[in-house]
C-alpha cells in the first residue's frame, strides 16, 4: 500500500498551495485513494520532520476495475462534494453548514481536480497502450476547483507516448510518461505515473514515499 506525501503548487508561479499527504491501493474490485491536504508547511521540528500544517481539505476516491469513479468524496475549508459514476457522472455539492445543496450531472467520463489522485484515475479509465505516434483519446471530465469545489466540465486529449523500466532496490520501476492536452486552450504537459503514483506532473511534486507503487493488473 503506497503512503507518502505530494507537494501541491502553482505550475506557472510555483506558489506553494497545499500538502496531500495519502495512502493507496488496489483491491478486488478496483482501487482506492485517501489522502488529507494541509497547508504548505513552515519550517521543521524535531529531528528535521516538515511540520505539517492545518488541515486544508481531504479526497476519498474509488474506481472499480474499468477505472470508473464509484465513490468520490471532497471536501475544501467548509464545502464538500460527494459523487460517482451515474448516467455520466453525477454529484451533490453542498456548502458551508449542510445548506446550499446542489445537484449536477454531466455525459463526462470521470472526475478530475487538483489532486493526483484524478490523474491516475484519468490512466485507469483510459487504458491506453504506449506509441510515439499514438493519436490521442479525447476525454471529457468534471473539475472541482478550489476554494468552494465549484464544478467546471472540461476536455482533454491523452496519449501515452512512452513506457520504461526502471532497474531499482525494490525490483523493477515501470513508468508511464502522458501527453495530456487541454482542449480549450491547447496547452501541453507530460505526467509521469508508475502504477498508482504520480512521480511528475504540473504543480505536483512526489515529496515523500514509504512504499513502492502499486501494479495494476
Amino acid at each position: 500500500m503506497p503512503r507518502g506525501r505530494y507537494s501541491l503548487h502553482d505550475p506557472h508561479d510555483h506558489t506553494p498551495l497545499a500538502e496531500e499527504h495519502f495512502h493507496c491501493a488496489p483491491g478486488p474490485s478496483g482501487w482506492r485513494y485517501v489522502s488529507q491536504l494541509t497547508t504548505p508547511s513552515s519550517g521543521r521540528g524535531p529531528e528535521g520532520v516538515p511540520q505539517k500544517g492545518t488541515v486544508a481539505g481531504s479526497v476519498d476516491l474509488a474506481l472499480d476495475d474499468l477505472g470508473r469513479p464509484i465513490r468520490l468524496e471532497l471536501t475544501a475549508a467548509s464545502w464538500q462534494v460527494r459523487g460517482a459514476a451515474l448516467d455520466g457522472v453525477t454529484w451533490v455539492r453542498t456548502g458551508p453548514a449542510g445548506t446550499q445543496a446542489t445537484e449536477g450531472n454531466v455525459r463526462a467520463h470521470a472526475f478530475t481536480g487538483p489532486s493526483p489522485a484524478f490523474l491516475v484515475a484519468t490512466a485507469r479509465i483510459l487504458r491506453l497502450s504506449p506509441s510515439p505516434s499514438a493519436s490521442a483519446t479525447r476525454v471529457r471530465l468534471v473539475a472541482f476547483t478550489d476554494p468552494v469545489l465549484a464544478p467546471r466540465t472540461l476536455d482533454q486529449s491523452w496519449a501515452l507516448i512512452s513506457r520504461e523500466t526502471h532497474a531499482t532496490d525494490n525490483g523493477p520501476l515501470t513508468v508511464d510518461e502522458y501527453q495530456v492536452t487541454a482542449l480549450d486552450t491547447g496547452e501541453q504537459h507530460a505526467v509521469h505515473i508508475a502504477g498508482d503514483v504520480v512521480l511528475a506532473a504540473p504543480g505536483i511534486e512526489l515529496e515523500h514515499l514509504e512504499s513502492p507503487p502499486s501494479v495494476f493488473t
